[in-house]
């Protein structure tokens, strides 16, 4: 689904918004109804999600699947 570039950006993305709000890989994984070795995965670019995942992952974080893909910076 990402290109590497993009993967990166998101995996960039989701760690910073993430702590940006305080919240913990757990915390965000039970947001999300996943395992907490997901969010590490995605973190750390070794893994990708899909797309309803990034849908849900841009509500829970409230920011544009853009701004997660890097697309924009807002």
């Amino acid at each position: 689904m990402f290109h590497n570039k993009d993967m990166n950006k998101f995996a960039e993305r989701l760690r910073e918004l993430r702590t940006e709000k305080g919240m913990s890989r757990k915390e965000i994984a039970e947001k999300l109804g996943v395992l907490q070795r997901n969010i590490s995965y995605w973190e750390l670019g070794q893994r990708e999600c899909g797309f309803d995942m990034l849908i849900k992952i841009s509500e829970v974080l409230d920011v544009s699947i853009d701004y997660l893909l890097g697309k924009t910076d807002y």
